[in-house]
């Protein structure tokens, strides 16, 4: 078997590549392939835990959604290479699903050709054993600064002969511009691999579009094959970022929560869930005053807990969450979140950082050498207080993190807080505050149930409107995916 490989390249980040790539995954498998999803390199702070033989590895979330599109089993060969931004100028580097150490200190530059092996076997080990490879590139291929160390675009594009097309956000404005400025740059050589261009992310008559269309397929040669209108609740995470800073709000609200947004907050797209839902009000925390008459308080995870700690702090937010704790208003941690909760950082091998909590639940975190990445299923028993409609129920999610936490005496007294799960999850006695190291907690429909009375969308959902979607979108040949692989 050697897979036909289709690429999602775009105009700049943002312009909708990872979706466009997980409707693409679902097209194909409507039309019977067996497909795999692609991406040789990403940078983001949203991962997932996937399987390394008996071991387990992360990837982008991206990758992790575009596999589950395809209705395969999500594999680190998905996403070889993963950059987690710790600072500005500081990445921690994942390799097949593994935190590599030498590689995080290498320049960016001399980097991509150590990693490039490790891509190019990853890549031909999924185009034997597929029908079609869907890959999406990153940022955007254009960029001549970068060209020459390359190994996420054109180069993966060249090694596989793959059919690109190119998206671009027209809500920003300058469309076509981008798009013929990006073909242009490309040169000859990768011009030729240039299949089709989108304009995603359309408002209005797309009759008012011509003649801009027809002249840009006139300058290269190049179809203009979808107009996809903006698609604002597609229910799919995103790749990066705050996927809606704004506060959502909803006339038939039953329940409300914000979120802290921290400046290395992670994991970001486990909210995705309630964003979906019809009955909660979403708000994003950036100062105290975003913090309003709210029912439930979220830290999430962090890249580096330390600092995010000393953000919420400069802030002032954690005036805000010791008045929403006073109050015996629920509080969530998870990871990051759950140790900033507590009294003290350790950091003895200079993992994170030290730092004192905020001291709602008496524990401290020891930030260990290694990080622990797992899938986890794990069962509460009886649940105290507010959190009480979680006890004795089966959830699914996942851990990575290097933070050991345990219960510590405050002035002579431990008794203050219940370990729910050993090293997983513990509550105050009052029963308001629950810090917890799974992620994925609000992607089980039973907890979604339990505590917001209400269901979020499913994923199969999602998947499959993405992909009618974007077939609806065409404005060549309705088979134009059908025909692009033969």
């Amino acid at each position: 078997m050697t897979a036909k490989c289709i690429m999602v390249l775009g105009t700049s980040s943002g312009a909708g590549k990872s979706w466009i790539a997980t409707a693409l995954c679902r097209i194909y498998v409507q039309l019977g392939y067996k497909v795999a999803p692609f991406k040789a390199q990403n940078m983001s702070n949203n991962a997932r835990v996937v399987g390394i033989g008996i071991h387990q590895g992360e990837i982008g979330s991206a990758q992790y959604f575009q596999a589950l599109a395809a209705n395969v089993e999500p594999i680190v060969q998905m996403n070889p290479v993963l950059l987690k931004p710790e600072a500005d100028n500081k990445s921690q580097v994942i390799l097949l699903g593994k935190v590599n150490q030498e590689l995080s200190k290498v320049p960016w530059r001399e980097r991509s050709e150590k990693v490039w092996p490790e891509i190019q076997a990853s890549l031909d080990w999924l185009v034997e054993r597929n029908d079609i490879v869907v890959i999406e590139g990153a940022g955007s291929p254009a960029e001549i600064n970068l060209m020459s160390s390359d190994i996420v675009n054109m180069r993966v594009a060249r090694h596989v002969g793959a059919r690109c097309l190119i998206v671009t956000d027209i809500d920003r404005g300058g469309a076509f511009a981008h798009l013929y400025g990006t073909w242009m740059l490309l040169g000859e050589e990768n011009q030729s691999l240039i299949s089709g261009f989108l304009l995603n992310k359309f408002r209005g008559d797309a009759k008012l579009l011509s003649p801009g269309p027809e002249k840009l397929s006139e300058l290269c040669g190049v179809p203009v094959i979808a107009v996809v209108p903006m698609l604002p609740d597609h229910g799919l995470p995103e790749e990066d970022g705050v996927f809606d800073a704004n506060l959502i709000a909803r006339n038939n609200a039953t329940f409300s929560i914000a979120i802290v947004v921290y400046p290395h907050i992670s994991n970001l797209d486990e909210f995705q869930a309630l964003k979906n839902m019809s009955n909660i009000n979403l708000s994003w925390v950036k100062s105290p005053s975003d913090i309003q008459d709210v029912d439930l308080i979220i830290l999430p995870g962090s890249k580096h807990t330390s600092s995010d700690l000393s953000w919420l702090k400069n802030q002032q937010i954690d005036k805000r969450i010791l008045a929403h704790a006073s109050a015996g208003k629920s509080i969530l941690g998870i990871c990051g979140g759950l140790q900033m909760l507590g009294y003290l950082l350790e950091d003895p091998y200079c993992i994170d950082g030290t730092g004192e909590g905020v001291q709602l639940l008496p524990i401290k975190t020891r930030f260990e050498q290694d990080k622990l990445v797992k899938k986890s299923e794990i069962r509460f028993g009886s649940v105290p207080g507010l959190w009480m409609a979680l006890s004795f129920l089966d959830i699914s999610g996942y851990e990575i993190h290097h933070g050991k936490t345990e219960i510590i005496e405050i002035n002579g007294v431990s008794n203050t807080a219940i370990e729910l799960l050993p090293d997983c999850a513990w509550i105050n006695s009052q029963g308001n505050i629950l810090g917890i190291y799974l992620h994925g907690l609000f992607e089980n429909e039973n907890v979604i149930q339990a505590l917001f009375s209400s269901e979020s969308t499913p994923l199969e959902a999602v998947f499959n409107n993405l992909a009618l979607h974007l077939q609806q979108s065409i404005t060549v040949d309705p088979g134009y995916f059908q025909t692009l692989v033969q």
